[in-house]
């Protein structure tokens, strides 16, 4: 059977979770629901990194000894995931035992093999991300990763010969495309390797750190935390313990990352497991930060999102759900509440849930419940079938290109598809008409089509796509996406009569009465004069009114092949996915239009370019040689209408 290996970076438990993590671990857990709906053996490892100067410091400030801040912390981890219903097979702690002894055996035999000696060094410390640094290395004299203020040392400590595979690794990324993604990240990396790659420091005297693994060939010293944390990833599926369940698992086929520990995981990391002589990870994948307002979030702006807030708000679901529709893999998003309301009352509220609640009061109406047989189709029937045909073919395609936003978002196409079937075919006049087989039909295809999209959206939202077909007369449990090609189908299931799925929010906002016309006003509008017909440049209000703006998010972007002006750019139009065309290749890159929002013209003809289908228009403005895309200057979800 085909497996499926996933892992979360272990985290500090020197304070509570944030929306960092909580994004990380449900992503992992997406993935890893979906793998398992495509019928393959799939392990999820997600826990926490407990040793380190972190660690010992946020202990000290609580007056508590290490273990057992680590202890108390560590349920909020668990906790949090536990009510974000991730479903990891194992969750591990760098404290455990099993754990610190396979980083002794992997330090003690390095060591034998001489790839670790020991040296003096002095180098500039950054407490924050535990790591030395050269002179040349900091920025403005600060930590080049976090900002931070460094400070001096000068100390013997314990180096991996990391400098011998920088040779190795560079050919190794570059003949595997697939290793680190997405592929701007590699090219970060190896950016990073174009400079003399130094040895790795692997220890911190016990006289200035003592909480940590002991070395196992010098009491004196406690092992760096990233020697330790990384090894989390072979430990925690049996690495010189379980051998059978080792070579089941390993290599991992995914390794989730955030785009701030890439070096660690793309350097450090892979020249490890080399001098280990075990396989490399077919996949290290980068994300993007949560900002707000364009800043990444910290606890020293004040500006972190906590997960538990919005879940309150609307649901675990809804929170999995925003987040994993929300961020476009790779780039960096922005949470805002006007952005998470936005989608929730768009997708799941007014599409999705609304979508249910016709088709399961229709049929209640019409055949007091029970899903008819389906009879002869016609275009109608076939064109929602192929919604969601389609919808399945995407959601397979977007996780194996890590691009589940896009998965999602052709399944809300079918979601809509649904609501405009319903809308054609109209069947309440078909009941009024007493055409039954007819009425029949659509609602047994209207309630199929909901099924199948159930079935693609419960890795993402289990518990609401459970409820769904509850609703539907199911008993709740959800087949995988293995099973539809084959599974009995639902006519004959009894619908009950359920609450909305998604109750709308409501957001709180004042309202402003219109300030009344003065007579003075009202004169003036009376005298304004009419437009001049024929004057080039003058158009009336109701020739404005035909234009219909709108924002619109960049999600791919791609030269067009033999246009060296043209880019393809495929955006997010609100709820809808479209393809535009346009002519900014010189003065933009595909890496930099991917993520920005922009305005477009959404009502154009469409038209071909160069071959090339084009729906749509942005707009720019153009002085001499410099042109400057036209965005909005605040945070707005897509499809927002310009004007």
């Amino acid at each position: 059977m085909e497996k499926f290996y996933v892992t979360t970076p272990i985290y500090y438990v020197n304070d509570r979770p944030h929306i960092g993590h909580a994004y990380t671990t449900v992503l992992a857990d997406v993935l890893a629901r979906f793998n398992r709906s495509l019928g393959k053996d799939t392990f999820f490892l997600t826990g926490t990194d407990e040793h380190g100067q972190k660690v010992q410091n946020a202990a000290e400030k609580h007056g508590i000894p290490p273990q057992q801040h680590c202890d108390e912390t560590v349920l909020r981890f668990q906790e949090l995931w536990q009510k974000l219903g991730i479903t990891c097979d194992r969750f591990i702690r760098t404290t455990q035992e099993e754990h610190k002894r396979v980083v002794r055996e992997v330090l003690q035999d390095l060591y034998d093999r001489g790839e670790i000696y020991k040296a003096d060094y002095t180098g500039w410390y950054c407490v924050g991300d535990e790591r030395f640094f050269t002179e040349k290395d900091l920025v403005d004299g600060k930590c080049p990763e976090c900002g931070r203020e460094v400070t001096a040392i000068t100390e013997s400590n314990y180096f991996f010969r990391m400098s011998k595979y920088q040779d190795w690794l560079i050919d190794h990324i570059k003949n595997n495309p697939e290793f680190i993604l997405p592929s701007f990240r590699a090219n970060e990396t190896l950016g990073f390797l174009k400079k003399p790659l130094a040895d790795l420091c692997i220890s911190r005297p016990k006289s200035r750190l003592s909480w940590g693994i002991e070395l196992p060939f010098d009491t004196d010293y406690v092992t760096y935390v990233w020697f330790d944390a990384l090894l989390n990833y072979v430990s925690g599926v049996g690495y010189r313990t379980d051998d059978e369940k080792f070579k089941r698992w390993w290599p991992a086929s995914c390794e989730l990352i955030g785009k701030d520990i890439l070096t660690t995981h793309t350097v450090y990391w892979p020249t490890m497991l080399k001098a280990m002589n075990l396989p490399l990870p077919k996949t290290i994948f980068a994300h993007g930060w949560w900002l707000t307002g364009n800043q990444k979030m910290s606890k020293s702006l004040g500006n972190v999102v906590n997960p538990m807030d919005m879940i309150e708000r609307a649901g675990v679901d809804a929170f999995r759900y925003f987040l994993m529709a929300e961020m476009s893999l790779g780039n960096d998003a922005n949470f805002t509440e006007e952005t998470f309301i936005s989608r929730y009352n768009s997708d799941l509220a007014n599409d999705l849930g609304n979508l249910l609640s016709r088709v399961v009061k229709l049929t209640i109406r019409a055949t007091g419940g029970t899903i008819p047989e389906i009879s002869a189709l016609n275009d109608d029937d076939k064109e929602l079938n192929a919604a969601v045909d389609a919808a399945i073919a995407a959601m397979s395609s977007s996780l194996e290109n890590y691009k589940l936003d896009q998965g999602i978002a052709s399944v809300l196409n079918a979601v809509r598809a649904g609501n405009r079937y319903l809308e054609k075919c109209a069947p309440w006049t078909l009941a009024k008409n007493g055409e039954t087989e007819r009425l029949h039909t659509v609602l047994a295809s209207a309630a199929t089509a909901l099924f199948k999209v159930a079935v693609l959206l419960a890795p993402v939202m289990p518990d609401k796509m459970s409820e769904l077909i509850a609703a539907l007369g199911g008993t709740g449990n959800v087949p995988g996406i293995a099973e539809l090609a084959t599974h009995s189908g639902i006519c004959g299931w009894v619908m009950k009569d359920v609450p909305p799925l998604f109750p709308r929010i409501i957001e709180e906002k004042a309202e402003t009465a219109p300030a009344p016309k003065t007579a003075k006003a009202e004169k003036k509008a009376k005298a304004a004069p009419a437009p001049q017909a024929g004057l080039p440049g003058i158009i009336t209000i109701d020739d404005f009114k035909r234009t219909e703006l709108r924002t619109a998010k960049v999600l791919k972007a791609e030269k067009v092949e033999g246009a060296d002006k043209l880019l393809k750019l495929e955006i997010e139009l609100g709820s809808e996915l479209r393809q535009i065309v346009s002519g900014i290749a010189q003065w933009y890159t595909p890496e930099e239009m991917v993520g920005k929002m922009i305005i477009v013209v959404a009502n154009l003809q469409k038209a071909k370019i160069r071959g090339v289908e084009s729906n749509g228009m942005l707009l720019a403005a153009k002085v001499g040689d410099t042109l400057s895309l036209i965005t909005p200057d605040k945070d707005m979800p897509s499809g927002i209408l310009v004007g």
